[in-house]
């Protein structure tokens, strides 16, 4: 790779630390700088081979920012062992592009980045669930094409989503999130799987049910069903947001997918290889009525032929944390991590409370290593 793509700043630091993208914002900068560390960050828009990565490690590197993007395995975590590397962060809150047991082999703590991107993922869900439910990308295209000549009563016909049921698979902290969203603001019922109870999320939905019912409204319901099945079965509208592992690959297949109702809705806004990419595609053209919204993808960034001339699917690059304040919060807490363990300092006790660390006086702390327990890593007092 070309010096040119490479960009230093803070050059006096001490410290060396690579990131394999440009990051928003000016934030992140100034904690990996007030962490004595010089910064060199790759400027190039494409995704970084392991072999890109090595090079750039080199010889002397004390720690790395990387993408979801790349595969973060043996060759990796041994080559940043070798130079005298102490820490590692992935810009995301996944991590399943990370071997951290591995990792950990070498004595590398991984960080994260949770919290930060919750509701602004649960918002883009909700974006791809109303543009496919109502036929927006569909509209659009037809308009900026000269097709419209006048207000016609059976012109592209969409699903009203008031009083249907949400099905979401995965209620952690993003899917909670959708699920609040989609009851709280369109009055649905919610029947969610997960393998664990959401007792929050359950009280939350009994608090409104209590609301709506004071002012004589019917009440919306929450039910935890214990599989992925009855959710399919019972739901209008299903949002996946499991993590993503050897139980969930293809989580969504031929056979799962034909569960789901002739005229349901189907978003993914976690990981694409969630859903079986192939068996979605030939769904969908089977079942023109079926619809179906999509911000990641199997092989990204490639899609699965056929999938792009689907008008029953809204299709967008990857981009359900894409604000500014989440984009930048996520480089802020990155680099957190980075200059935390350069620094010596605790891991955060409360990974789901990082607000503190986007303020002005950040804590001490790394704020979410995920392997810090197998590392005996230190826990700061909050």
């Amino acid at each position: 790779m070309s010096p040119k793509e490479w960009q230093t700043h803070n050059p006096s630091g001490s410290k060396r630390v690579i990131v394999t993208k440009t990051l928003p914002g000016a934030r992140w900068l100034e904690v990996l700088a007030g962490s004595g560390s010089r910064v060199e960050v790759c400027t190039s828009p494409d995704i970084l081979s392991v072999d890109e990565i090595k090079a750039a490690i080199g010889e002397r590197c004390d720690g790395v920012i990387g993408q979801l993007t790349e595969d973060w395995g043996e060759t990796l975590f041994a080559a940043l062992k070798a130079a005298g590397g102490k820490a590692y962060s992935n810009y995301a809150v996944g991590y399943n592009n990370v071997k951290v047991d591995i990792a950990t082999k070498h004595g590398i703590p991984v960080g994260n980045t949770p919290g930060v991107l919750t509701e602004t993922t649960a918002e883009m869900a909700v974006a791809l669930t109303f543009a496919a439910a109502r036929r927006v990308v569909e509209a659009d295209a037809f308009m900026r094409g000269g097709h419209y000549h006048g207000w016609l009563p059976t012109l592209f016909l969409g699903t009203l989503l008031k009083g249907a049921t949400v099905g979401v698979i995965g209620a952690g902290r993003i899917g909670a999130a959708y699920a609040r969203m989609m009851v709280e603001g369109f009055k649905m019922n919610l029947v969610y799987y997960d393998l664990y109870q959401n007792k929050t999320l359950e009280q939350y939905i009994a608090d409104y049910a209590d609301f709506l019912a004071a002012h004589g409204e019917p009440r919306v319901t929450c039910t935890r069903v214990d599989s992925p099945e009855a959710v399919l079965q019972q739901a209008d509208l299903v949002s996946l947001h499991p993590v993503l592992d050897a139980t969930t690959h293809h989580l969504m297949n031929a056979e799962r997918l034909n569960l789901m109702k002739e005229d349901a809705i189907l978003i993914n806004a976690s990981r694409g290889p969630v859903i079986d990419e192939a068996a979605l595609v030939a769904h969908c053209q089977a079942h023109p009525n079926f619809r179906a919204g999509l911000d990641v993808f199997e092989d990204e960034p490639a899609m699965k032929p056929g999938l792009s001339d689907l008008p029953n699917v809204v299709i967008v690059p990857h981009i359900a944390s894409a604000t500014s304040w989440t984009r930048e919060g996520m480089a802020t807490l990155a680099a957190s991590n980075v200059a935390g363990v350069l620094n010596d300092y605790p891991v955060w006790p409360d990974p789901n409370n990082i607000l503190p660390f986007l303020g002005d006086n950040a804590p001490e702390a790394a704020p979410s290593i995920v392997n810090a327990k197998e590392l005996g890593l230190p826990v700061a007092t909050a």
